[in-house]
């Protein structure tokens, strides 16, 4: 395809004065979007103009293309823009594989370079409202830190870890942010006392709401005697239970169960083996591949842990007492109780149920007398937090059988609901009451957590910031990172992350 320009003049780029004196013309050659897959190519002729300022340094100029091409380009600029979105959604190798289906005969190279060199041109701006975060590159094992503008809802920057002076270097190279929203880890508290000392910082209200029921549940632990007594006598004298089935499980279950044993066993050895020589608890890990939580389990135990699995319900569970009905009538086929089964709704097969009642078969009362009555339920401290945040209308009497035996749990209760509330409402100031009053009790320690950031929890009641906006462009993150798995490493998750901002 053969073009030229139409213009009958053009603008001289240094000092700005039209010319219509041409000096010369060549072609220029640009790759176009296909046309029904089919690469175009399209040959521009361009012209030289002789600038008629007398004063400007450039003699000799050539028309610019805006809208059409980018100088020294080989590209139009819509083929570039989409080459761009393709890097953007897919990376290098699985970009280059699509625009070649597509009719676009382009490297995954040249595909990262074009998307470097946009990104080069962006400059980073720091914003009034910045909120940071940490970003988990490997759980639990290495973090990034993510820069968002919560005003513009845009990601602005990625860091490569999440260490104070990392993020202190960055406030101090992009100065201007006002107001600093975080959630309640002190690096990054730390890094901006450092390098942004008149940014007002705000506590993210959701993580307060957290560490609030993590520290009431590490109140109410020491009670749980207590809880799991007044769950069982609010449901009456608990009658004869009749013995529950002993689950089947399979020869090469078991062996598999035992396999895994001896391989858990040998590692615990090792743990407690490395343990010794005082080894580190992720120089531990990294060297057994184990988590440095496991690690550090086996170092505590005195004996070896074993592996606690815990039943858990099955599909056919519900239809339990249909089938002891069926079973005590007489009927033992397996087909016939499954075709009843499926006109009840059960969704699964035959085998599930032939699996169920091989368990269930030899299972009788031992006394006609005996009425078979489900266990009472067991109420976990955090359930029990979760009922006293929410006041949960079910659980009231519950709740008024603790607080009545153990008077030291209902002032923590009570505590914790006046500061889920003050959070709630927004209600500044009760907080310096509330601190008084925790002091004297189990929350001390949380309270006094919240004194040392004192100003950051008063703002997050005062300001309406807070962290959802960045652990959902977290969330867009993880996407990312997940679609790049094996394929590419920080800088071009990096640039994905801020050009899709």
């Amino acid at each position: 395809m053969l073009l030229r320009a139409s213009r009958s003049l053009s603008v001289c780029p240094v000092c700005g004065t039209a010319s219509r004196r041409v000096h010369s013309r060549y072609l220029r050659k640009l790759a176009d979007l296909p046309w029904e897959k089919l690469p175009v190519v399209i040959l521009l002729q361009v012209r030289k103009f002789f600038c008629v300022e007398t004063s400007c340094r450039r003699s000799i100029f050539t028309e610019q293309l805006p809208g059409t091409a980018a100088r020294y380009s080989r590209r139009t600029y819509r083929l570039s823009e989409a080459l761009n979105w393709i890097t953007l959604a897919l990376g290098g190798q699985a970009g280059a594989r699509l625009a070649r289906r597509l009719g676009l005969l382009v490297s995954g190279s040249t595909l990262l370079r074009q998307l470097r060199r946009r990104a080069r041109r962006a400059p980073v701006v720091a914003p009034r409202v910045l909120g940071i975060d940490d970003w988990a590159w490997r759980k639990g094992h290495r973090y990034g830190t993510i820069l968002c503008d919560l005003e513009s809802r845009k990601v602005i920057d990625l860091l490569p870890d999440r260490e104070s002076g990392t993020v202190a270097a960055w406030l101090r190279k992009h100065p201007g942010s006002k107001i600093v929203s975080r959630d309640r880890g002190g690096i990054y508290a730390q890094a901006t006392r450092m390098a942004a000392s008149g940014a007002v910082q705000v506590a993210d209200r959701w993580h307060l709401l957290r560490n609030l029921s993590e520290a009431l549940k590490n109140a109410l632990s020491p009670h749980h005697r207590l809880l799991a007594h007044a769950a069982k006598s609010g449901t009456g004298e608990a009658s004869t239970l009749a013995p529950s089935p002993q689950p089947f499980v399979p020869p090469w279950e078991l062996r598999a169960q035992q396999k895994n044993r001896v391989r858990r066993f040998s590692r615990y050895e090792e743990v407690q083996r490395l343990g010794k020589t005082g080894a580190s608890h992720a120089a531990i890990g990294r060297q057994l591949d184990l988590d440095h939580r496991t690690v550090r389990k086996f170092l505590r135990a005195d004996t070896f842990p074993e592996a606690q699995r815990s039943p858990r319900p099955g599909i056919v569970d519900p239809y339990a007492d249909y089938l002891d009905q069926r079973l005590e009538q007489g009927c033992g086929n397996v087909s016939q109780l499954w075709r009843e089964l499926r006109e009840r709704g059960f969704p699964g097969q035959l085998n599930i149920v032939r699996r169920w009642l091989r368990c269930r078969r030899g299972y009788h009362p031992t006394s006609a007398n005996v009425v078979p009555r489900k266990a009472p339920p067991r109420i976990s401290v955090r359930q029990t937090v979760w009922h006293i945040l929410k006041e949960t209308p079910s659980a009231q009497g519950y709740l008024e059988q603790v607080y009545q035996v153990s008077p030291e749990v209902a002032v923590v209760a009570r505590l914790a609901k006046d500061f889920f509330r003050i959070i709630r409402q927004r209600d500044v100031t009760a907080l310096q009451p509330w601190f008084e009053a925790a002091n004297m009790t189990t929350l001390a320690g949380f309270a006094r957590h919240l004194v040392r950031d004192k100003d950051a929890v008063e703002a997050a009641l005062k300001l309406p910031w807070s962290q959802g906006q960045v652990e959902g462009q977290v969330h867009r993150l993880k996407l990312i990172k997940r679609q790049m798995y094996g394929r590419a490493g920080f800088d071009l998750l990096r640039l994905r992350v801020l050009q899709k901002a």
